[in-house]
């Protein structure tokens, strides 16, 4: 049984290409960063969920977050960003590692949408609702979990204020991603700015409205400008100092025999009313990657049969 990997039918060299996060550093070492040219990843993410422009905007900004949240993973470390709203977006979930692993989905496709966008304001698709982040550290007893209330409906700028709210740590995110007039992605990318304890509040601020002032990172990725270039052109004067890059990419581990293992912790009565009713093949689909795994009733027939035999 092979994956499902649906495609569509347009590539470009930019899809092609290997995406990569850069963490840096800057102001003395004052700051850190990251930036992200995550354009092949939201890609494929966009491809194999099959999503339109909206859901693209709304996952893949969610991509390039965990993404550039997980610059500080180390070894087996990892992290969620999770959105909960009341909005038609509903929610999201996002994962991401420290091999620059990322993988997730949303929770309502297509979003509904009652009229033609008029821009790419996504505050009234999120609605009320709350952003939680948790990691999970490889020296730790048990993962860490933080909460906010959603303040702006806006990923960027709802992640700042995750860290201003929860952690008390000055922070900017911007995320971009950048579609042709035809409604294909041509860049998707994103910065991180985080100020660390002895950052001189003059440089915080300075930093602040000059961030303020960036064009677009999908415009400039577009363009074919390199990630290290653009911090260089317009935070250069702050010394920025390149200390580690890493491949990024989109990337599940699903297989065939986790979705099967879940088949098997179905209570005995449900399996034995699937395998009298089907409808055969069953399709059990891994959310994460949209990946179908079918099973059908001779792999049914070996799973009652195995917990019969446990009992």
């Amino acid at each position: 049984m092979k994956k499902t990997q649906p495609e569509n039918s347009r590539s470009s060299l930019k899809d092609v290409e290997t995406d990569r996060l850069h963490a840096f550093l800057m102001a003395g070492d004052t700051i850190r960063g990251a930036i992200l040219n995550g354009t092949r990843m939201v890609n494929r993410m966009r491809r194999r969920h099959r999503l339109g422009i909206l859901e693209t905007l709304v996952l893949g900004h969610a991509y390039l977050g965990a993404c550039l949240m997980s610059a500080g993973l180390k070894g087996r470390d990892r992290l969620s960003l999770q959105v909960d709203c009341s909005g038609p977006v509903k929610g999201l979930v996002v994962e991401a590692n420290a091999a620059g692993e990322v993988r997730g989905f949303l929770k309502q496709v297509p979003i509904p949408v009652e009229k033609p966008l008029q821009d790419f304001n996504l505050s009234p698709f999120f609605g009320a609702g709350f952003l939680s982040v948790t990691r999970t550290l490889a020296d730790a007893k048990q993962p860490f979990t933080g909460k906010v209330m959603m303040a702006h409906g806006s990923l960027a700028k709802d992640l700042a204020h995750y860290y201003l709210t929860s952690e008390q740590i000055p922070t900017s995110f911007s995320l971009s991603v950048k579609f042709d007039n035809q409604g294909n992605m041509d860049a998707a990318g994103g910065l991180f700015l985080q100020a660390m304890p002895d950052a001189d509040e003059d440089v915080v601020r300075r930093i602040e409205e000059q961030v303020v002032g960036l064009p677009s990172i999908g415009d400039i990725l577009a363009r074919g400008t390199a990630p290290e270039q653009f911090i260089r052109n317009h935070l250069g004067d702050h010394s920025p100092r390149f200390i580690d890059r890493r491949e990024v990419g989109f990337v599940c581990h699903c297989s065939r025999d986790q979705i099967r293992n879940v088949l098997t912790l179905l209570p005995i009565d449900e399996l034995k009313d699937i395998r009298e009713k089907g409808p055969f093949p069953i399709e059990i689909c891994c959310h994460h990657c949209n990946t179908r795994y079918a099973f059908d009733r001779q792999h049914i027939d070996l799973i009652v049969a195995a917990r019969f035999s446990e009992n």
